[in-house]
């Protein structure tokens, strides 16, 4: 481990900076007695009284130079200790507001195990919309079976844990934790981190009930935080073995698939390569099922009425309704004006980086002729006149526009009528469209995106060119003050740039209308879920 952290490290004590000096009173002795002073040194019962002075001054001396060392020490070796603080949430504007996790050993008292007591586990991974599908699959799995869920936090940052084997996954999850590393994230910025402490700002842990409300999931069925991930956690708090336990060890992401009718069959062409019956998993003697991997929207197979309700209100209960972060959406709606477009534009990673532009004219084609009513006539000149230079003879064609046939088994009320002027509290980024056929396009629009310059995005530009009235969350930094302000109590670390992908999502969710990015799970789960919840709509399910 590199020692250069602690080389700058070293406390010392200087008595110029807050030490004092102690003296003896200086003895004013009249002149005309002091040629006597030394018969005064010499009577035995005066000696015996300045010894005691003495004494007790090198007494004083000793206990303020132990003192002084003692204070030193304790400060050298509690430098970087989090500051102890009430698991509470506090919003004072000098102080950091705290996102407590639960006090688990609470909580496993109140929960109180007993030995007929059967649970479900699994191993979470990936980014945080991958671990928001395997959590829903897992609440849904563990009712149907009748069987606790234990309940694995939040992983939030831009370094997920890749899909990996059974037991190479658990062992990661098992040393993501960060027990015993809580004076990392009180290193002071000038000095460099140890090695210990190297990623550990990449990423930090937040309960689900944080970010979700799950009232009425637990009113129904039986949850347990657990935040470690070992057998030997589940014997000593659950007093299970392991040969009381099913494990089913996937080798790879898409090994089992979950039927809950057994008259059902797969398709001949499904990715998954094992089927398991939920009917014949219920009949399980042990104790614990442990799975792996439950990613996937499509991992539960389901055809039963009672299994479809309970999804629909797991996936219901996914929307986002931290109380500060619906405060800020909230706050930036109303700075749009209140009524506004919104687009989910993934463009960042992936095949979606390479196809970016390809998707954008999708999104951009179902903003302009879709919602807004342009024929397609007219949007094709539209997009001729901002995509391609005059000098060039080249014939666009109109894209081929889906029918989103699930989503119009659900249908909704129309949305409020577009209002005739548009008053967003920011200044717009163009200028406004004069022409009475173009005034629609000057309808605020909001861009939740992952492209790292979307103002110099070639995906994003055609946007920019025909709304003149586009927002990004970026320009909305003081609505996003008391995120700056927000740090994790479980490991001190600063949760602002952690949220930030999740608040995109929900200032689009509120929109007037929203349209999001093609063979985008989380753009789906804005427009299924987040935009029909926040309108009061039922939502839409699909898998």
């Amino acid at each position: 481990m590199s020692t250069s952290r602690y080389d700058h490290a070293s406390p010392s004590v200087a008595l110029e900076k807050g030490a004092y000096r102690m003296r003896a009173s200086r003895s004013r002795v009249p002149a005309s007695r002091r040629r006597g002073s030394f018969m005064v040194a010499r009577n035995p019962e005066l000696f015996s009284t300045r010894e005691k002075y003495y004494a007790v001054l090198v007494f004083m001396l000793v206990s303020a130079t132990a003192t002084c060392f003692g204070t030193a020490y304790y400060l050298f070796t509690t430098r970087w200790d989090p500051p102890v603080h009430n698991p509470m949430l506090t919003w004072h504007s000098d102080e950091a507001v705290q996102v407590v996790p639960y006090d688990l050993d609470d909580e496993l008292r109140a929960f109180a195990p007993g030995p007929q007591d059967r649970f479900l586990a699994y191993l979470p991974h990936s980014g945080f919309h991958n671990q928001r599908i395997a959590f829903e699959n897992a609440l849904v799995l563990s009712r149907l079976l009748n069987r606790t869920l234990l309940v694995p936090p939040i992983r939030l940052g831009e370094k997920p844990l890749r899909y990996v084997k059974f037991d190479a996954l658990r062992q990661y999850l098992v040393l993501s934790g960060k027990e015993g590393l809580h004076h990392c994230s009180n290193v002071p910025l000038h000095l460099p981190l140890p090695e210990e402490c190297l990623d550990y700002l990449d990423y930090t842990h937040i309960p689900w009930e944080w970010l979700v409300d799950l009232t009425e999931v637990k009113a129904n069925q039986r949850l347990l935080q657990v935040w470690n991930f070992t057998e030997q956690w589940t014997y000593e708090h659950l007093r299970i073995p392991k040969n009381d336990t099913l494990t089913l060890r996937d080798a790879n992401p898409y090994d089992y698939r979950f039927l809950d009718n057994i008259m059902d069959v797969s398709p001949s062409k499904d990715k998954y390569t094992e089927t398991i019956y939920i009917p014949s998993l219920l009949n399980s003697p042990e104790r614990l099922i442990q799975l792996g991997t439950l990613f996937g929207s499509s991992r539960l197979r389901l055809k039963m009425p009672e299994s479809l309700r309970i999804r629909r209100d797991v996936r219901k209960s996914m929307t986002f309704s931290n109380p500060l972060l619906l405060d800020t959406a909230d706050s930036i709606r109303d700075a749009l004006g209140g009524i506004y477009l919104g687009a989910h534009v993934r463009v960042g990673d992936g095949h979606f980086k390479a196809e970016g532009q390809t998707n954008a004219r999708l999104e951009w084609w179902r903003l302009v002729h879709e919602i807004l009513g342009y024929g397609s006539d007219d949007t094709l000149k539209l997009e001729y006149n901002i995509r391609l230079p005059r000098s060039l003879n080249i014939k666009l064609q109109p894209p081929s526009l889906s029918i989103d046939v699930a989503a119009r088994r659900v249908p909704h009320p129309p949305p409020a009528r577009l209002p005739k002027i548009f008053m967003p509290h920011l200044p717009c980024r163009g200028a406004k469209h004069a022409s009475r056929h173009l005034k629609p396009l000057n309808t605020p629009l909001f861009i939740s995106t992952d492209a790292k310059d979307p103002l110099n995005d070639p995906a994003i530009i055609t946007f920019l060119r025909t709304f003149p009235c586009t927002f990004f969350l970026s320009d909305f930094p003081t609505y996003m003050a008391t995120l700056s302000m927000l740090k994790n109590g479980y490991d001190g670390v600063h949760m602002r740039d952690f949220l930030i992908p999740i608040l995109d999502a929900m200032v689009v969710g509120k929109a007037r209308d929203v349209v999001g990015t093609e063979g985008s799970t989380f753009s789906r789960f804005v427009q299924d879920v987040l935009w029909r919840t926040y309108h009061g709509w039922e939502i839409v399910q699909r898998g």
